[in-house]
Protein backbone atom coordinates (compact mmCIF):
# COMPACT_ATOMS: atom_id res chain seq x y z
CA UNK A 1 0.00 0.00 0.00
CA UNK A 2 1.25 3.42 -1.02
CA UNK A 3 1.19 6.47 1.59
CA UNK A 4 -2.15 7.87 2.87
CA UNK A 5 -4.03 4.99 0.79
CA UNK A 6 -3.01 6.42 -2.56
CA UNK A 7 -3.28 4.07 -5.63
CA UNK A 8 -0.65 2.64 -7.13
CA UNK A 9 0.81 4.77 -9.63
CA UNK A 10 0.22 3.99 -13.53
CA UNK A 11 2.41 4.27 -16.90
CA UNK A 12 2.01 8.22 -18.12
CA UNK A 13 -1.13 9.72 -19.46
CA UNK A 14 -3.44 7.16 -17.39
CA UNK A 15 -4.16 3.70 -18.51
CA UNK A 16 -3.88 0.64 -16.43
CA UNK A 17 -1.75 -2.16 -16.95
CA UNK A 18 -2.02 -5.09 -14.85
CA UNK A 19 -3.23 -8.52 -16.52
CA UNK A 20 -6.53 -8.13 -15.28
CA UNK A 21 -6.74 -4.67 -16.31
CA UNK A 22 -5.91 -5.38 -19.35
CA UNK A 23 -9.44 -7.65 -19.93
CA UNK A 24 -11.22 -4.66 -18.94
CA UNK A 25 -9.99 -1.55 -20.50
CA UNK A 26 -10.76 -1.25 -24.13
CA UNK A 27 -6.96 0.51 -24.80
CA UNK A 28 -4.36 -1.76 -22.92
CA UNK A 29 -6.49 -4.33 -25.10
CA UNK A 30 -6.03 -2.14 -28.31
CA UNK A 31 -2.05 -2.03 -27.48
CA UNK A 32 -1.82 -5.89 -27.15
CA UNK A 33 -3.46 -6.24 -30.57
CA UNK A 34 -0.83 -2.88 -32.11
CA UNK A 35 2.02 -5.17 -30.76
CA UNK A 36 3.36 -1.44 -29.12
CA UNK A 37 2.66 -0.43 -25.25
CA UNK A 38 2.51 3.36 -25.26
CA UNK A 39 4.86 5.03 -23.01
CA UNK A 40 2.68 8.32 -23.60
CA UNK A 41 -0.68 6.45 -23.83
CA UNK A 42 -2.19 9.95 -24.34
CA UNK A 43 -0.77 9.56 -28.23
CA UNK A 44 -3.04 6.97 -28.49
CA UNK A 45 -5.39 8.64 -26.97
CA UNK A 46 -5.61 11.55 -29.07
CA UNK A 47 -5.34 9.46 -32.65
CA UNK A 48 -8.49 7.60 -31.50
CA UNK A 49 -10.16 10.92 -31.48
CA UNK A 50 -12.13 12.39 -33.97
CA UNK A 51 -12.29 16.10 -34.66
CA UNK A 52 -16.04 16.30 -33.90
CA UNK A 53 -15.26 15.25 -30.25
CA UNK A 54 -13.17 18.29 -28.96
CA UNK A 55 -10.06 20.22 -29.88
CA UNK A 56 -7.39 17.18 -28.77
CA UNK A 57 -8.16 15.43 -31.99
CA UNK A 58 -6.23 12.83 -34.12
CA UNK A 59 -5.95 15.24 -37.43
CA UNK A 60 -2.47 16.00 -37.00
CA UNK A 61 -1.68 12.42 -36.36
CA UNK A 62 -3.21 11.22 -39.26
CA UNK A 63 -1.21 13.79 -41.41
CA UNK A 64 2.52 12.35 -39.82
CA UNK A 65 1.41 8.46 -39.99
CA UNK A 66 0.01 9.07 -43.58
CA UNK A 67 3.90 9.73 -44.14
CA UNK A 68 5.36 7.42 -42.12
CA UNK A 69 3.12 4.37 -43.67
CA UNK A 70 3.84 5.68 -47.49
CA UNK A 71 7.71 5.24 -46.48
CA UNK A 72 7.21 1.94 -44.30
CA UNK A 73 5.38 -0.13 -47.30
CA UNK A 74 7.59 1.45 -49.95
CA UNK A 75 10.29 0.09 -47.88
CA UNK A 76 8.48 -3.29 -47.71
CA UNK A 77 7.99 -3.82 -51.14
CA UNK A 78 11.46 -1.80 -52.48
CA UNK A 79 13.43 -5.19 -50.41
CA UNK A 80 10.42 -7.65 -51.45
CA UNK A 81 10.22 -6.81 -55.13
CA UNK A 82 14.08 -6.40 -56.55
CA UNK A 83 13.10 -7.25 -60.22
CA UNK A 84 9.73 -4.41 -60.42
CA UNK A 85 10.03 -1.07 -61.55
CA UNK A 86 8.85 2.25 -60.15
CA UNK A 87 5.88 2.24 -61.62
CA UNK A 88 4.98 -1.39 -60.46
CA UNK A 89 5.99 -0.28 -56.98
CA UNK A 90 4.15 2.87 -57.13
CA UNK A 91 0.97 0.94 -57.86
CA UNK A 92 0.61 -1.98 -55.33
CA UNK A 93 2.11 0.45 -52.90
CA UNK A 94 -1.30 3.10 -53.81
CA UNK A 95 -3.37 -0.37 -53.74
CA UNK A 96 -2.23 -1.01 -50.04
CA UNK A 97 -2.61 1.89 -48.61
CA UNK A 98 -5.84 3.06 -50.30
CA UNK A 99 -8.95 3.90 -47.89
CA UNK A 100 -10.86 0.68 -48.07
CA UNK A 101 -7.65 -1.22 -47.43
CA UNK A 102 -6.96 1.15 -44.26
CA UNK A 103 -10.51 0.61 -42.97
CA UNK A 104 -10.77 -3.04 -43.29
CA UNK A 105 -7.23 -3.37 -41.22
CA UNK A 106 -9.11 -0.73 -38.52
CA UNK A 107 -12.17 -2.81 -38.41
CA UNK A 108 -9.60 -6.14 -37.84
CA UNK A 109 -8.09 -4.09 -34.89
CA UNK A 110 -11.62 -3.24 -33.66
CA UNK A 111 -10.91 0.63 -33.81
CA UNK A 112 -14.76 1.01 -34.29
CA UNK A 113 -14.80 0.31 -30.34
CA UNK A 114 -12.59 2.58 -28.92
CA UNK A 115 -12.73 5.90 -31.66
CA UNK A 116 -14.26 8.74 -29.71
CA UNK A 117 -16.80 11.02 -31.77
CA UNK A 118 -19.52 13.37 -30.89
CA UNK A 119 -22.91 11.90 -29.68
CA UNK A 120 -23.89 13.27 -33.42
CA UNK A 121 -21.26 11.64 -35.59
CA UNK A 122 -21.88 8.58 -32.94
CA UNK A 123 -25.30 8.54 -34.02
CA UNK A 124 -24.76 8.71 -37.58
CA UNK A 125 -22.45 5.83 -37.74
CA UNK A 126 -19.15 7.38 -37.77
CA UNK A 127 -17.64 4.54 -35.98
CA UNK A 128 -18.27 2.13 -38.99
CA UNK A 129 -17.29 4.91 -41.89
CA UNK A 130 -14.49 4.36 -43.85
CA UNK A 131 -13.05 7.65 -44.20
CA UNK A 132 -12.88 7.97 -40.57
CA UNK A 133 -11.63 4.95 -39.28
CA UNK A 134 -8.71 5.17 -42.07
CA UNK A 135 -7.63 8.21 -40.86
CA UNK A 136 -7.96 6.95 -37.40
CA UNK A 137 -5.50 3.88 -38.46
CA UNK A 138 -3.17 6.24 -39.91
CA UNK A 139 -2.98 8.57 -36.61
CA UNK A 140 -2.61 5.35 -34.79
CA UNK A 141 0.30 4.88 -37.11
CA UNK A 142 1.76 8.30 -36.28
CA UNK A 143 1.28 8.20 -32.82
CA UNK A 144 3.35 4.95 -32.77
CA UNK A 145 5.88 6.61 -34.28
CA UNK A 146 5.87 9.38 -32.20
CA UNK A 147 5.89 7.53 -29.07
CA UNK A 148 8.54 4.75 -30.18
CA UNK A 149 10.53 5.82 -33.10
CA UNK A 150 10.49 4.84 -36.95
CA UNK A 151 11.19 1.19 -35.85
CA UNK A 152 8.22 0.99 -34.02
CA UNK A 153 5.94 2.20 -36.52
CA UNK A 154 7.15 0.01 -39.13
CA UNK A 155 7.13 -3.08 -37.19
CA UNK A 156 3.26 -2.17 -36.93
CA UNK A 157 3.05 -1.59 -40.58
CA UNK A 158 4.97 -4.56 -41.04
CA UNK A 159 2.46 -7.11 -38.94
CA UNK A 160 -0.20 -5.51 -40.92
CA UNK A 161 1.27 -5.49 -44.57
CA UNK A 162 3.05 -8.31 -44.80
CA UNK A 163 0.00 -10.16 -45.24
CA UNK A 164 -1.36 -8.19 -47.68
CA UNK A 165 1.45 -8.15 -49.02
CA UNK A 166 1.72 -11.79 -49.74
CA UNK A 167 -2.12 -11.56 -51.15
CA UNK A 168 -1.75 -9.38 -54.14
CA UNK A 169 -2.63 -10.69 -57.06
CA UNK A 170 -1.13 -10.16 -61.28
CA UNK A 171 -4.21 -7.76 -61.45
CA UNK A 172 -2.25 -5.20 -58.60
CA UNK A 173 0.29 -5.03 -60.95
CA UNK A 174 -1.31 -3.99 -63.72
CA UNK A 175 -1.81 -0.15 -64.12
CA UNK A 176 -5.26 1.38 -62.36
CA UNK A 177 -7.76 1.81 -64.95
CA UNK A 178 -8.09 6.03 -64.49
CA UNK A 179 -3.89 5.97 -65.19
CA UNK A 180 -4.39 3.56 -68.34
CA UNK A 181 -7.05 5.54 -69.61
CA UNK A 182 -5.14 8.94 -69.51
CA UNK A 183 -2.45 7.51 -70.96
CA UNK A 184 -4.58 5.83 -73.92
CA UNK A 185 -6.03 8.91 -74.40
CA UNK A 186 -2.76 10.95 -74.12
CA UNK A 187 -0.95 8.71 -76.69
CA UNK A 188 -3.60 10.04 -79.52
CA UNK A 189 -3.33 13.33 -78.26
CA UNK A 190 -6.89 13.60 -76.95
CA UNK A 191 -8.63 15.62 -74.42
CA UNK A 192 -8.09 14.18 -70.76
CA UNK A 193 -10.96 12.59 -68.71
CA UNK A 194 -13.15 14.44 -66.30
CA UNK A 195 -14.67 13.21 -63.78
CA UNK A 196 -17.83 14.52 -61.52
CA UNK A 197 -20.01 13.10 -59.15
CA UNK A 198 -23.73 12.76 -60.26
CA UNK A 199 -25.86 11.06 -57.42
CA UNK A 200 -24.55 9.58 -53.78
CA UNK A 201 -26.82 7.14 -52.14
CA UNK A 202 -27.45 5.50 -48.82
CA UNK A 203 -26.66 6.41 -45.49
CA UNK A 204 -23.32 8.03 -44.49
CA UNK A 205 -21.24 5.25 -43.36
CA UNK A 206 -22.94 3.30 -46.39
CA UNK A 207 -22.47 5.90 -49.24
CA UNK A 208 -22.36 4.85 -52.90
CA UNK A 209 -20.84 6.85 -55.31
CA UNK A 210 -22.32 7.13 -58.68
CA UNK A 211 -19.60 9.00 -61.13
CA UNK A 212 -19.30 10.17 -64.31
CA UNK A 213 -16.28 9.94 -66.90
CA UNK A 214 -17.08 12.34 -69.96
CA UNK A 215 -14.68 12.26 -72.58
CA UNK A 216 -14.53 15.03 -74.56
CA UNK A 217 -13.05 14.01 -77.74
CA UNK A 218 -16.05 11.43 -78.50
CA UNK A 219 -18.90 13.44 -76.85
CA UNK A 220 -20.18 10.57 -74.44
CA UNK A 221 -19.83 9.89 -70.68
CA UNK A 222 -19.85 6.76 -68.96
CA UNK A 223 -21.07 5.66 -65.22
CA UNK A 224 -19.35 4.19 -62.59
CA UNK A 225 -20.29 3.01 -58.69
CA UNK A 226 -18.28 2.49 -55.71
CA UNK A 227 -18.49 2.84 -51.84
CA UNK A 228 -15.84 5.61 -52.23
CA UNK A 229 -15.40 8.51 -55.00
CA UNK A 230 -12.15 7.10 -56.05
CA UNK A 231 -13.13 3.44 -56.36
CA UNK A 232 -16.23 4.63 -58.63
CA UNK A 233 -13.53 7.15 -60.76
CA UNK A 234 -11.63 3.78 -61.18
CA UNK A 235 -15.16 1.80 -62.41
CA UNK A 236 -15.87 4.63 -64.70
CA UNK A 237 -12.65 5.20 -66.35
CA UNK A 238 -12.39 1.07 -66.94
CA UNK A 239 -15.91 1.47 -68.72
CA UNK A 240 -14.89 4.13 -70.67
CA UNK A 241 -11.59 2.67 -71.93
CA UNK A 242 -12.90 -0.21 -72.72
CA UNK A 243 -15.83 1.77 -74.84
CA UNK A 244 -13.17 3.46 -76.48
CA UNK A 245 -11.59 0.15 -77.43
CA UNK A 246 -15.20 -1.35 -78.73
CA UNK A 247 -15.25 -4.38 -75.97
CA UNK A 248 -18.66 -5.12 -74.70
CA UNK A 249 -18.28 -3.85 -70.91
CA UNK A 250 -18.11 -0.37 -71.88
CA UNK A 251 -21.77 0.04 -70.35
CA UNK A 252 -22.54 4.17 -70.49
Amino acid sequence: MTGRGKPAARPRGGLPSSTGDATRHPLVSLQQRLGHEFGDSGLLLRALTHKSFGSEQNERLEFLGDSVLNLAVSDLLYQQFSRNNEGDLTRVRAHLVRQDTLHRLAVSLALPDVIRLSEGEARGGGAQRPSILADALEAVIGAVYLDGGFDAARALVLRLFEPLVAETTSEVWRKDPKTALQEWLQGRKLALPTYRIEATRGKAHEQVFVVLCEIASEGWAVRGEGASRRAAEQQAAERALARLQGQPDGAA
